[in-house]
């Protein structure tokens, strides 16, 4: 039987419609803004003793959370695996996506994991079941690198994100943008204070052992630190090393992650040496102790490397404390609480005690055929893990990652 011809074009014209609604449907579903949270199946792991030495490759870098989780970054993911001394990278234990924001970076304190996005939210995850604990709005971080395969520098070093212990036992997530400086209470997500400035006149470097909000400051004349109260916002005081030019270069040290938590700091025009200064109660003490640039700081003691001698100061003082002369060519790669580890040239990962020297272990960075002709790149170290980066000899850092990165999986994980 046949239609008449107008009802041949009617039927079309909705056969065209409904394919089109069909795509358009497809398209919504599929770019739409979304958030896939994945939660874990299995129990909270227990806490793990690895065997001192090296644990594993990886292919991604690990921030170690509550000693029992490896959580890392992607470009629209957070996500973690289990137990923290697997020798590889395993099925995620929990997920969060986002789309279309792109994560920025990661900062972890106790079982709580915050991520912050490209559009400015603030993700906040208990990482022992991987569920969404509260989400704030923020300002959106601004520009940044575009990061490495392994997304260390997301979690290791976030930019613009720290966390303050305060004496009265809160804890207080602190995040800078581009002329914003605000806090969040850890626990709920509840905003305690923000800070709106010209953008380019304000930014936080970290917090102290204290639980001051460490910032730095041009808005209004010279370069100025400022120490801020974690809880209020309030500034505590403003201070300028003596005889500082304008401008100056801020490194925090002796932190206890990432650039939360830091005992020190140095002062410096640019790369290079420059003065080292202990925070704390009374404000800044000078600390010719932390003045060398391959100077670390643990406590009120300060590591140094120099002509293949290893030695202990007291920061304060600069006076020897104690000195290695046994050891060779070293570079120290990372710092934690009680730990102080150097890299050797025969690529040995020798741990030592800042006070007093002696040895706590020493492991062969080894692991199948990888060698060791290879540099470090980033490296990080909390709980007796230490996790390193190795890049291929001669890399520099405007290499891609196939020319930068020794082998597919580069980063590797260490016991202590």
């Amino acid at each position: 039987m046949r239609f008449p011809k107008g009802w041949r074009v009617a039927a079309a014209v909705v056969a065209a419609l409904l394919g089109a609604g069909a795509v358009a449907a497809v398209g919504y579903r599929v770019l739409a803004p979304a958030e896939v949270e994945t939660v874990a199946r299995a129990g909270y792991p227990p806490a793990v003793t690895p065997t001192v030495g090296v644990v594993g490759r990886l292919s991604a870098a690990p921030l170690i959370v509550d000693g029992r989780l490896r959580v890392y970054a992607a470009a629209r993911q957070v996500y973690a695996d289990q137990p923290a001394d697997r020798g590889y990278r395993a099925a995620p234990y929990w997920s969060y996506r986002r789309w279309p924001a792109r994560l920025s970076g990661v900062v972890a304190d106790g079982t709580t994991v915050v991520s912050r996005w490209s559009d400015g939210k603030l993700v906040a995850l208990d990482a022992r079941t991987g569920r969404v604990a509260w989400r704030a709005d923020d300002v959106e971080p601004g520009v940044l690198p575009e990061p490495r395969r392994t997304y260390a520098a997301a979690v290791w070093e976030p930019s613009g994100l720290s966390v303050a212990r305060t004496p009265t036992g809160r804890t207080v997530l602190v995040v800078a943008g581009p002329g914003q400086l605000s806090a969040y209470d850890l626990v709920d997500g509840h905003r305690l204070w923000r800070v709106d400035r010209e953008r380019g006149c304000l930014g936080a470097a970290g917090t102290t052992a204290d639980g001051e909000v460490l910032g730095l400051t041009k808005c209004d004349g010279p370069e100025t630190v400022e120490f801020r109260d974690a809880v209020t916002g309030a500034v505590r005081a403003r201070w300028r090393p003596p005889d500082a030019s304008e401008t100056f270069v801020m490194t925090p040290l002796g932190c206890r992650q990432g650039r939360s938590g830091c005992r020190g700091l140095r002062i410096s025009e640019g790369a290079g040496s420059g003065r080292g200064w202990l925070v704390g109660a009374g404000g800044p003490q000078a600390a010719p102790g932390l003045d060398g640039v391959d100077t670390a700081l643990d406590g009120e003691r300060a590591v140094g490397t120099s002509a293949g001698v290893v030695t202990g100061r007291s920061a304060r003082t600069g006076a020897e404390l104690w000195r290695r002369a046994d050891l060779g060519p070293v570079r120290i790669i990372a710092v934690e609480p009680g730990r102080v580890h150097l890299l050797t040239e025969q690529r040995e990962l020798v741990t030592l005690d800042p006070s007093t020297g002696a040895e706590r272990s020493r492991s062969a960075l080894t692991i199948g055929h990888d060698g060791i002709d290879w540099q470090p790149g980033q490296a990080y170290a909390t709980g007796g893990y230490v996790a390193v980066e190795r890049a291929r000899e001669g890399a520099v850092p405007d290499d891609d990652d196939q020319a930068y990165f020794l082998v597919p999986e580069p980063v590797l994980l260490v016991a202590t």
